[in-house]
């Protein structure tokens, strides 16, 4: 029989810990309520036995992992579903940890479901686990139990997920041959210098010839690889731990999140997915019947740049005054252009302001589509270029001293 340990406050207010034997959670809460405790917490403790320590091992492990994008965009969905359907939060979340695909999502689902047994609401108990439940999806559940429109909130969020993973993965899609053109660079480049150079050095140093600058750089940077490789990816190593731990910082986040807004192309598609984003976390929630100061608040979260987070938080100050939302937004005109903001200041005169949001996001999401395969297309002749041109430049490197020898023999 599982043993709990719990913690407790009497009817005197006195605080009472201790452990019990129970055949369930629902069972051990009736024992204690039958005393006349009011439970703070209650925890299953882990058998003893050699037989059952290993689950409870294997479980602890299974915890600790990941659960994947999908899991948990079918997790809203399900749950929507299931408090649609009249079962209680509770009982739901019971079926899910139950029938949950992999056992990351089981013990993930099981601990929410503790944690919502316990009292604690469905908002805080996903706030435990900020591995797998982002904030902005915490602060729309907190609005849907305020609010009373739980269901429609975690439909509305299973949606966001699934147009986010189909913009995702639009841009994987788009970058995959750039990507094999540059891993077929690097891969020419470290075998020319590791193979190919070091045998004409051989040549040359038998000759012993004066050698061209280009030459010289080229047999240098062989040397380099050849027999300090070793020390070259050590270094490497180090400088992208220092620079990760360096862009985990708030500094160092906030300042990559200003270059990748200066930079030409990319900058501007950004700024137009932190739009697209944004639209459509504020049009769901206003339709979902969220309030607009409070849909500011959880929509601006969705951005994913910090700096366009503090451009939108003078924004939300100036509606709190009473500013109308088109106003208000136009002092963000990096991120907003004047053609949406006057689309929005018209939905907001005629009242379908959650309408033209949504409009607003797939229309941009449309339009970035195109903007990302222009993109894409002009980076493909360039990587080729950079390839040509480097392999150009090591032949002609290697050839000039050729050149020159055949002058001499003359």
């Amino acid at each position: 029989m599982p043993s709990f340990a719990f913690k407790a406050v009497s009817a005197e207010g006195q605080i009472t810990e201790g452990a019990m034997d129970a055949p369930g959670r629902q069972e051990a809460l009736r024992q204690l309520q039958q005393r006349g405790l009011q439970p703070v917490r209650l925890d299953e403790k882990p058998s003893v036995t050699l037989k059952s320590s290993k689950p409870a091992a294997m479980s602890l492990r299974f915890a600790r992992k990941k659960v994947t994008r999908k899991e948990l965009e079918n997790f809203m969905r399900q749950l929507s579903s299931l408090l649609s359907a009249g079962i209680s939060l509770s009982r739901a979340l019971q079926i899910l940890a139950r029938e949950a695909s992999s056992p990351a999502a089981a013990a993930t689902w099981k601990s929410i479901h503790d944690l919502v047994i316990d009292g604690t609401s469905l908002a805080d108990s996903m706030a435990h686990i900020p591995q797998t439940f982002p904030r902005v999806y915490v602060a729309m559940v907190r609005a849907g139990e305020a609010g009373g429109f739980l269901d429609v909130v975690l439909g509305q969020i299973a949606d966001f997920q699934s147009r986010e993973k189909e913009l995702r993965e639009k841009v994987q899609a788009a970058l995959i041959y750039p990507a094999v053109l540059l891993v077929l660079a690097i891969t020419v480049l470290t075998f020319l210098l590791t193979f190919f150079i070091p045998r004409f050095q051989t040549i040359f140093t038998g000759f012993g010839i004066k050698l061209p600058m280009i030459t010289q750089v080229i047999l240098a940077a062989s040397v380099l690889v050849t027999k300090y490789g070793l020390l070259v990816l050590v270094v490497v190593g180090l400088g992208i731990y220092f620079i990760r731990r360096f862009l985990k910082s708030d500094h160092g986040r906030r300042k990559l999140d200003e270059w990748m807004l200066r930079l030409p192309l990319f900058g501007i598609l950004s700024a137009r997915f932190a739009m697209t984003r944004f639209c459509r976390m504020l049009g769901t929630l206003t339709k979902a019947g969220v309030g607009l100061i409070a849909s500011l608040r959880v929509a601006r979260e969705s951005l994913g740049n910090q700096v366009l987070i503090d451009a939108l938080s003078g924004s939300i100050e100036r509606v709190q005054k009473g500013d109308a939302l088109a106003a208000s937004l136009s002092d963000c005109s990096h991120v907003f252009p004047g053609s949406v903001i006057e689309m929005i200041s018209i939905a907001e005169e005629t009242g379908r302001l959650d309408e033209e949001l949504i409009r607003l996001a797939n229309v941009t999401e449309h339009e970035m589509d195109g903007q990302l395969r222009t993109a894409v297309a002009l980076a493909e002749p360039l990587l080729l270029f950079l390839m040509a041109a480097l392999i150009g430049t090591i032949f002609i490197g290697m050839i000039l001293p050729i050149f020159s020898l055949e002058e001499q023999m003359r």
